[in-house]
């Protein structure tokens, strides 16, 4: 019995602990995050209007932020960090409780979100090579990966 009530006892402390530490960790609002991380980064820093956009990408009807950092210009350069394969965008979950937590990074030249199968998804548009086509044309032919958010995760459901 004394061991029970101490495994329940630890159990019950390891889930408080897990929760206060996943509620430390969100943010209450990545766009300011951002900016703010960029107007430490670069002297001068503007933000264009498709910097930000607001929309549900995991089909919870909360929405969510993605951020895309070639729309940004640091000390003149735009996207500074925009190279061959694409820009960084930042994808972040809002969370029912309040709050957001980025869920993935990826560098591409854009994505659409789509409907496939009844669900909302993303076709994010990158190099070809992470199509296996290592000689493709990035402007002309893109490869185009199709993903769903399942949970707090990116499921690949097609490459083109």
């Amino acid at each position: 019995m004394k061991t029970l009530l101490i495994a329940l006892n630890l159990a019950a402390a390891l889930a408080v602990s897990s929760a206060a530490y996943a509620q430390q960790s969100l943010l209450p609002d990545p766009e300011i995050y951002e900016k703010d991380h960029f107007k430490q980064q670069c002297t001068e820093v503007e933000f264009s209007d498709g910097f930000v956009t607001h929309q549900d990408i995991n089909n919870d009807g909360l929405v969510d932020v993605v951020v895309n950092e070639g729309e940004m210009t640091c000390d003149g350069t735009k996207g500074p960090q925009c190279d061959e394969d694409g820009c960084v965008y930042n994808f972040y979950l809002q969370v029912a409780e309040g709050g957001y937590f980025m869920i993935a990074t990826a560098k591409t030249y854009g994505y659409d979100f789509v409907q496939r199968f009844g669900n909302k998804v993303l076709a994010m548009k990158m190099h070809p090579r992470f199509c296996d086509r290592p000689d493709g044309d990035p402007k002309t032919d893109p490869c185009v990966i199709t993903t769903r958010v399942r949970g707090t995760k990116f499921v690949t459901i097609s490459k083109k």
